[in-house]
């Protein structure tokens, strides 16, 4: 089975709507699969990103994601996007730019691993 381009996005895409949604079930995670953010083990199983991604207090904060720019090369599925957070002081929020790579082979089409850079700022 080859998965195609567009539906490999499409599970990449179905990751980032659940950071805001916080409804993680029709994510395409593998079982085993794990998260590196700034190289910090932060997913341990597709179960558990699953469950962090529908109840963690940490993405509660997050208001909503500018649309992602996509790039694909071989299996390797490359977001890069924003994630803008709730909270306010003063009118500003922190937010970030993120830039996370998904392994989603051709083979399966489902999320094997993620690897994620952060760079925060603020915004009004």
């Amino acid at each position: 089975m080859q998965v195609s381009e567009a539906d490999r996005i499409a599970a990449a895409q179905a990751y980032i709507d659940a950071l805001v949604t916080h409804e993680a079930d029709s994510v395409p995670f593998a079982p085993g699969c794990i998260r590196i953010e700034m190289g910090l083990k932060t997913g341990r199983s597709g179960d558990h990103l699953r469950r962090s991604l529908n109840r963690g207090p940490q993405f509660k904060l997050i208001e909503k994601t500018t649309p992602p720019e996509f790039t694909v090369d071989g299996d390797h599925v490359r977001a890069r996007f924003d994630v803008l957070t709730k909270p306010r002081l003063f009118g500003r929020r922190v937010c970030s730019h993120v830039d996370e790579t998904f392994l989603i082979p051709e083979s399966d089409g489902l999320i094997h691993h993620i690897r994620a850079t952060l760079k925060p700022f603020i915004s009004r």
